[in-house]
């Protein structure tokens, strides 16, 4: 699969430009250690992360946003990561390489992701990548978040390129769900977390890339 007449590149965050996964599992891991429990290795939380704190309490301690105490135990989460999400959170090999060559193309890029701008927005602004991002947009700036697709179209809207002329890079199924039905080209990005579902075929995106310098190989003319 090749892609043409492709006028910009969007990215979910988490699990496909950087890898949060140390910073998100320490908060997670803060709370087990202060209810005394042992902390888990990475591994435990790495292929959830991408589902935040819903992930990340899922693992520590086998509960789900219905159960009692979850939205206390979702706030706690929530300071212990901002106390330390820029700690250990770094760029995945080949992320800088690629933005150079989307820039160097004359490529506008940007990001579209489920977390919340309370997180992106100063995480994004203490990494340099995102210095040339022509648009961030986050799980609460459009009313709905993935897998609906307004957060993409919006990104679009702010680069000021039609929906269908993007490309939509994610490494979760309601990333693909979402680009799909924004009437974008969709590329799963399996080096990514994954979460449950590790079956990345059955999600239905137009290519799929094992790392991220692959997506170069992807476009053709851009």
């Amino acid at each position: 699969m090749y892609f043409s007449n492709i006028a910009a590149i969007l990215f979910d965050l988490d699990g496909t430009l950087i890898d949060s996964a140390p910073d998100l599992g320490a908060a997670a891991d803060q709370m087990r250690v202060a209810r005394g429990m042992p902390p888990l290795p990475l591994v435990s939380y790495r292929h959830m992360a991408g589902a935040g704190a819903r992930g990340m309490l899922e693992v520590a301690f086998s509960i789900g946003v219905d159960d009692p105490g979850y939205d206390v135990m979702r706030e706690e989460f929530f300071s212990n990561y901002a106390a330390c999400m820029t700690e250990r959170t770094v760029v995945f090999d080949g992320v800088q390489e690629l933005i150079a060559q989307l820039e160097h193309r004359q490529l506008p890029w940007g990001v579209v992701t489920n977390k919340s701008s309370r997180f992106t927005d100063p995480l994004t602004r203490a990494m340099p990548l995102f210095l040339n991002a022509g648009a961030i947009v986050s799980g609460d700036t459009t009313p709905h978040a993935k897998p609906h697709p307004a957060p993409l179209l919006e990104a679009a809207r702010r680069l000021g390129v039609p929906a269908e002329r993007c490309i939509y890079v994610g490494d979760d199924e309601r990333d693909i769900v979402a680009g799909l039905a924004a009437g974008m080209k969709t590329v799963s990005a399996s080096y990514g977390y994954l979460g449950k579902k590790t079956e990345i075929q059955a999600w239905g995106a137009h290519a799929e890339i094992n790392s991220p310098l692959g997506l170069l190989q992807l476009l053709v003319n851009a």
